[in-house]
């Protein structure tokens, strides 16, 4: 069950760090789902919602995106055959049709999946979506090179050779469509038991087949949801308006939205935009809120803030395919030199975020307890550096240019330097750090990131940031930033997945002792296990948290 951590608690380590005293009421908790289901309440529609963020979020794609901010908007703009229901709570894990009639039965033993598409469904563009639509959209997640189609969606009849050739995919066997009954069959090599999941997530989308098969970065991109990008600046703002075709078919896959307009706005910092949602002038705020404000908010302000736990991590993707961390010495050497501790306390303190000694988070099926790099010990970092010869080497640390994410980059700097490296902190802006880091020809030799869940599966971390197939050289969309590719770990995911077929149990012991081999090999540094807190103004009502795509932006009340 979804818990929602009182915001009193928050205050205990912001109190300790400004040496003041505070008390504070709780924080109110998402609402459950069944406000959602008592139906679209017409005397709160209307208004404008303004977001605020330090920057764009990359991409409009969706097929390409792969970023926790742009997903949260996608739900109000896009909709796939499948979707998680858009409500709050427990209940937003769960699965319904969306531009399918309804769920599909699977035949063949799980490779092979038949939807009826749902008639009369428009994109934002006027054109009624057609089962080409379907087709072309899932042969573009190959030809645009989206950073999932090696993984989610490989297993689609004829994925394997759109992954080679991309510009010359064809999924004639694959996604086969019957225009006189609306039918769409997908063929599967292999049964898995996650596709369905993956079916409900941004990269699987049904866009108009006329969509280019390349990013289209800022140019919108018609869909069929409540909203539609009237325009988009990276650097300036993202506006949402109603999607005039829109009809709500179903409350619970894609429900009618509250804002007549939603106003993202970029450019002020974490700090500025706290004030700016105290002051009436802003209604939230996408970016983690400054430690420094946790006291003030839990105070005054306690009634408008929400706190919940996240399927997520911050870690350190270390290039495996150049010095230093080449060798795994190095690697090994910065697992035990990050004092996680210290990290939480750089984040907002223990009940916002705790230390990971994983690589799967504690509520994600296969996690193992285990803690192999238990505290910092600079003495055994230095002689593993030592070890591996690569002592003196100079290091870039890339981060983005929020503010705890160049506070998280000076701490890791400031580790490297203390373990025998010439360390540096290399800071770019936050709306193109993402594809950055992933494009083996920007030579990123460790970066700080974030990941979140797509769904709850081990393979959702494991497989999709180090497989094999989720490397793509000279890629913006190449999602194993670390560029790690070991084939027998390969074998033993593989292996995992297909027993999830049949013995979920066993599966999640599997995947728990690979995450014992991941983290001795490190290729990748976990930090901590981040809570999602939510400050919004106090005109915003119906906040509701969805543990997929987190708060649902469309269903929030300004009048």
């Amino acid at each position: 069950m979804k818990r929602t951590i009182p915001l009193v608690a928050l205050l205990a380590l912001a109190t300790a760090c400004s040496g003041g005293a505070a008390t504070a009421p709780t924080a109110q908790g998402d609402q459950p789902a069944a406000t959602a289901a008592a139906g679209f309440q017409e005397q709160h529609k209307g208004g404008t919602l303004k977001l605020l963020a330090k920057a764009g979020d990359g991409t409009l794609d969706p097929h390409i995106n792969y970023s926790n901010g742009n997903w949260q908007i996608f739900q109000a703009m896009y909709d796939g055959l499948l979707a998680f229901k858009k409500v709050g709570g427990q209940a937003s894990y769960e699965l319904t049709a969306d531009l399918a009639e309804a769920m599909p039965v699977a035949a063949e033993g799980g490779k092979s999946y038949t939807f009826t598409l749902r008639k009369g469904v428009k994109f934002a563009n006027g054109d009624e979506v057609t089962v080409d639509d379907v087709k072309a959209s899932f042969e573009r997640i190959y030809k645009a090179s989206g950073p999932t189609s090696g993984t989610f969606y490989a297993g689609i009849e004829g994925a394997a050779a759109c992954v080679k050739k991309p510009q010359d995919c064809s999924l004639d066997k694959g996604v086969v469509v019957d225009k006189a009954t609306g039918k769409v069959t997908i063929n599967l090599v292999e049964p898995d038991s996650e596709f369905l999941l993956k079916l409900a997530l941004p990269h699987a989308v049904v866009l108009p087949k006329a969509t280019p098969a390349k990013d289209q970065s800022t140019k919108p991109i018609p869909g069929t949801g409540p909203y539609v990008a009237q325009s988009y600046d990276p650097n300036k703002e993202l506006k949402l308006v109603r999607n005039p075709h829109f009809t709500e078919w179903s409350r619970e896959a894609q429900p009618q939205g509250y804002p007549d307009e939603i106003l993202y706005s970029y450019g002020l910092t974490a700090e500025a935009a706290v004030t700016a949602v105290q002051n009436g002038q802003g209604d939230w705020i996408f970016d983690p809120l400054p430690a420094d404000r946790l006291t003030e908010i839990g105070g005054k302000y306690a009634s408008q803030a929400h706190v919940n736990p996240l399927s997520a991590f911050w870690y350190l993707p270390l290039n495996t395919n150049i010095a230093p961390f080449d060798k795994l010495e190095a690697r090994q050497a910065l697992q035990w030199a990050v004092d996680r501790n210290a990290l939480v306390k750089i984040f907002g303190g223990a009940n916002v975020a705790q230390p990971a000694c994983t690589l799967l988070p504690e509520s994600i099926p296969g996690h193992a307890d285990f803690c192999d790099y238990p505290q910092a010990d600079l003495a055994k970092a230095k002689q593993l550096v030592q070890q591996s010869g690569t002592a003196g080497q100079e290091v870039a640390v890339t981060v983005s240019d929020d503010e705890i994410s160049k506070q998280v980059g000076e701490y890791v700097r400031s580790v490297l330097e203390q373990i025998g490296y010439q360390a540096k902190l290399k800071v770019i802006s936050t709306n193109i750090h993402f594809n950055y880091i992933q494009n083996t020809k920007n030579d990123v030799q460790v970066s700080v990131t974030q990941w979140y869940a797509d769904y709850p599966a081990a393979s959702d971390f494991l497989h999709v940031l180090l497989s094999c197939a989720s490397f793509r050289e000279g890629s913006d969309s190449s999602i194993n930033i670390a560029g790690f590719c070991d084939k027998d770990i390969d074998a033993r995911m593989t292996e995992a997945m297909t027993l999830d077929l049949t013995d979920k149990n066993a599966a999640n012991a599997k995947w728990g002792e690979i995450d014992r081999e991941l983290m001795r090999q490190s290729p990748i540094v976990p930090l901590f296990n981040p809570k999602q807190v939510d400050f919004v103004s106090s005109r915003v009502g119906n906040y509701q948290f969805h543990k997929q795509f987190f708060m649902l932006v469309s269903q929030l009340w300004v009048k």
